[in-house]
């Protein structure tokens, strides 16, 4: 487990997080099974002549024109998902000006798995750093969520260095049905955009950046010493200098604007959560119809 969190503490957390997500998600409608992510929750049925009432978006313009008369297609729910969650453990996720980063991805990702096993569908989980350092394939239940959650905090990496590419590799070589993969990370290495655009042709694929406000500007407190958590590298660096500070934000923006436009070039929908903010509206916005939609916290 990553030397900068108490074991203790983290376990307390993940309970709490499995109450909070039981009651969300028990508390739909009773028989009601609404998916947790979009789009690989359905599949197709049939196609049938539209009765009022069908929603006009189903409709089938091409057999429709063809027959004159308007055809709608019908999806049937898949009960059985499969969704691979990939967190990320490098250095740079020690770092938090309330809580850690990795605090939050943490709780994100527990919050997901146990909501996803509830509607008895499959979890699997991938630990990496700039290598993929734990897998773990895809199972039901909520003891094997407890024990994939277990996993992450148990887990000590051993690279401080941060890279996806592997992690998009191995999942196209291991997986040869089609899954949601839930990347968790602050995206802050190497461009992975080939890999990434090959992954999310052959699976659904969404991302969970965690960020913390304080990386976005730094304050003026003088001379300080800062180390690169994943590198190690020091380097002392004088923060009243305005001309400094100026620069340090423009870097942040430019980076910043490379992580979107990654996403946005290889469509892969990306949702932001600050570890100063509450996790749950971003993934409300992220996952469209999902098992917390219209329940009260």
């Amino acid at each position: 487990m990553p030397a900068w969190e108490d074991p203790v503490e983290l376990v307390r957390l993940i309970r709490s997080v499995d109450i909070i997500t039981r009651a969300r998600v028990t508390g739909q409608k009773a028989g009601v099974h609404i998916s947790l992510f979009k789009g690989q929750g359905i599949e197709f049925s049939e196609i049938r002549e539209y009765v009022p009432g069908d929603d006009i978006r189903a409709i089938d313009w091409k057999v429709t024109a063809r027959y004159g008369i308007p055809y709608v297609k019908e999806f049937t729910e898949e009960r059985d998902q499969t969704f691979y969650f990939v967190i990320d453990l490098s250095g740079s996720h020690a770092f938090g000006s309330t809580v850690s980063k990795y605090r939050m991805m943490l709780e994100i990702c527990a919050s997901l798995v146990f909501a996803a096993v509830r509607y008895h569908d499959r979890a699997g989980l991938l630990i990496v750093t700039d290598h993929v350092e734990r897998f773990i394939p895809a199972r039901s239940g909520r003891a094997h969520a407890v024990h994939l959650i277990h996993e992450v905090i148990n887990h000590t990496p051993k690279s401080s260095g941060s890279d996806l590419r592997p992690a998009c590799t191995h999942i196209l070589t291991r997986l040869r049905r089609m899954a949601s993969v839930i990347l968790i990370s602050d995206f802050y290495m190497p461009d992975f955009s080939r890999e990434l655009g090959l992954l999310s042709q052959h699976h659904e694929v969404y991302a969970v950046r965690v960020s913390d406000p304080r990386e976005a500007e730094l304050p003026d407190v003088g001379l300080i010493e800062l180390e690169d958590a994943e590198t190690g590298e020091q380097i002392l660096i004088d923060t009243s200098d305005d001309l400094f500070r100026d620069d340090y934000r423009k870097a942040v923006v430019e980076t910043n604007t490379k992580i979107t436009e990654l996403f946005r070039r290889t469509h892969v929908p990306m949702e932001q959560v600050r570890t100063t903010d509450d996790w749950l509206v971003p993934l409300q916005r992220l996952f469209g119809d999902n098992p917390f939609a219209g329940v009260r916290s």
